[in-house]
């Protein structure tokens, strides 16, 4: 196995694998040009699945690091991703693992109430409270054109998540809320649907055109008794992000 690889992450995730791969390629260990090591050998590095390597490298092609051919292998294309965001979802615990794929920067805190429209999109009763966290997307350095804006609507009791998702920027708000809380998903119900941005200050934010085409993401987070506990609206530009879903036929 190369050097560059003798570091490894924590948890063997195809999300970690990605982004340790991801470094190597950008870091220059692997070049322009140059294979990377073989899914098995990849396997037996990271301690992991065949598939759980593939989903990995998956996610490696999608951004435009590297290209695949059968019987030749996984070979690297760029060394510079692509400005795009485009996750794998299979399951809820995909979900959480993407979050370490892009910085959330946090541009407000603070309680609303649901009303109206709002309090309809988010499936809550009319004049629900929340406490809003309103957030930049990116992937890479703040430098980086943003792939969203997300406002994050959360129990008004976990006051002290904000803080929590100011300092640790790769961390689903979801994710601080089950170690902070235990309290855990069970299940994520999620609406895609196109529409135009109209809304000035965040296009702006955005660094696109107001009228410009977008994906709004709705998330409903539930735990093992139905509850809502949380519920995010993100708004990425139409050219930034697309969502890629594993789907299998069921045995018999």
């Amino acid at each position: 196995m190369d050097a560059s690889l003798e570091s490894t992450p924590q948890k063997a995730t195809f999300a970690n694998i990605a982004r340790h791969l991801t470094e190597a390629i950008t870091s220059g260990h692997f070049a322009v040009g140059t294979l990377l090591p073989t899914e098995l050998e990849l396997c037996k590095h990271y301690g992991t699945s065949r598939h759980t390597v593939r989903a990995a490298l998956t996610e490696l092609q999608q951004v435009g690091l590297v290209s695949r051919r059968k019987n030749v292998g996984t070979r690297v294309v760029s060394a510079k991703p692509r400005a795009s965001f485009r996750p794998s979802l299979a399951s809820v615990d995909d979900l959480v693992q993407f979050g370490a794929e892009h910085l959330r920067v946090v541009q407000s805190v603070g309680r609303t109430t649901a009303t109206g429209n709002l309090a309809s999109e988010l499936g809550c009763t009319d004049g629900a409270p929340w406490l809003r966290v309103s957030s930049l997307r990116l992937i890479g350095d703040e430098s980086a054109a943003p792939v969203g804006w997300t406002d994050v609507y959360i129990d008004p009791a976990y006051t002290d998540i904000a803080e929590l998702a100011k300092a640790s920027p790769d961390t689903l708000i979801s994710s601080l809320i089950e170690e902070r809380y235990d309290r855990h998903i069970a299940e994520i119900q999620q609406d895609v649907r196109a529409f135009t941005l109209q809304d000035r200050d965040m296009a702006a934010a955005l660094q696109v055109e107001p009228g410009e085409p977008a994906l709004k993401i709705v998330r409903r987070y539930f735990d093992a008794d139905g509850e809502m506990f949380e519920a995010s609206v993100t708004v990425h530009p139409a050219d930034r992000f697309s969502v890629s879903m594993r789907l299998q036929r069921s045995p018999g």
